[in-house]
């Protein structure tokens, strides 16, 4: 899998990596550690090298498991993780990070991220120098070798820039969620910051698996999607139907479809989850699919059939 440098560091990722939140267990339900250790290897041997979990997935428990999964190869993957937004003071970014060492059993952190922004969920606000301050300190020291950021804004993400080299951003981004593109999609572009997707298929959605009337777990994340609810769901089943015939002209599925079209997009690179091998093999098979102009912009319409209804709130979740 050809890779791509990640902003301007002398780091290079796979247009897919692979997302580990659910390998942390909580907020997923049916999750187990083998199948997780399993399921990231695959990914590897498949061709995926970059791997990104966070200190909140799990409580380090996501970071562990990559661990487990990955730590005879490290030299030959790239680890992404995120400090969340209780732990935004510069002491606590400190010890988040060192702990993240620790789980992830590494002396470096390719790609360290603020998961959310200050005052998220009820955090604590904290000026973006004094978190900027301790990223920078933590670069110097060779702990981490890049700093991104999660779930920020156009405005946020210039603020932060302001305090030290941001080499990435980090935005729900699907064919069915794009507030990133009307917002700091043009700023990443302008100043080479490369956009990490997460929820790359809309948590699952863009598979086709999910039929209508589907109930989820009340302890899986996805019952407060606000995509399979009501008139955004049956938008979404209108989508994948139009969205079938290209997939069977490729030969691929509805998500290596989706996944192809999304790093094709500017500087974009898409971070897709699994829960066993299969899916990271199935995952790291989309980059070999070669969109034409014509496609690229058949499914961007069919995807503008979802996304022209929902409203401006970038959050995906009822929370």
């Amino acid at each position: 899998m050809e890779k791509r440098r990640l902003g301007t560091s002398d780091i290079y990722i796979t247009p897919i990596l692979m997302g580990a939140w659910q390998a942390g267990k909580a907020m997923w339900t049916g999750i187990e550690d083998v199948d997780s250790i399993k399921t990231i290897r695959a990914a590897f041997e498949a061709g995926i090298t970059t791997v990104d979990t966070a200190e909140v997935y799990g409580q380090g428990h996501s970071e562990q498991i990559v661990a487990a999964a990955l730590s005879d190869v490290r030299h030959r993957v790239e680890y992404a993780s995120k400090v969340f937004a209780n732990h935004l003071k510069y002491d606590l970014v400190i010890e988040a990070c060192d702990r993240s060492l620790k789980n992830l059993q590494t002396d470096y952190i390719d790609l360290y991220q603020i998961h959310w922004p200050s005052g998220s969920f009820n955090s604590e606000i904290v000026p973006i120098e004094e978190t900027m301050l301790a990223l920078n300190q933590l670069k110097q020291q060779g702990k981490i070798r890049s700093i991104g950021v999660s779930n920020f804004n156009r405005a946020q993400l210039a603020a932060a820039s302001e305090y030290g080299r941001i080499d990435s951003l980090q935005p729900p981004y699907s064919l069915f969620w794009r507030q990133v593109e009307k917002d700091a999609m043009a700023y990443c572009i302008e100043n080479n910051i490369s956009i990490l997707a997460y929820s790359p298929l809309a948590q699952g959605l863009l598979t086709g698996k999910f039929a209508p009337g589907h109930q989820f777990d009340p302890g899986d994340n996805r019952a407060k999607n606000r995509l399979f609810q009501g008139e955004n769901f049956q938008r979404a089943q209108q989508a994948l139907e139009k969205l079938r015939p290209i997939a069977a002209r490729h030969d691929c599925s509805l998500a290596q479809l989706a996944l192809a079209w999304l790093i094709a997009q500017p500087q974009t690179s898409a971070i897709a989850g699994a829960r066993y091998p299969e899916q990271a093999q199935d995952n790291a098979r989309a980059a070999q699919i070669q969109l034409s102009g014509e496609e690229l912009a058949q499914i961007d319409v069919i995807g503008r059939i979802v996304t022209d209804h929902l409203d401006e709130n970038p959050v995906m979740w009822k929370w």
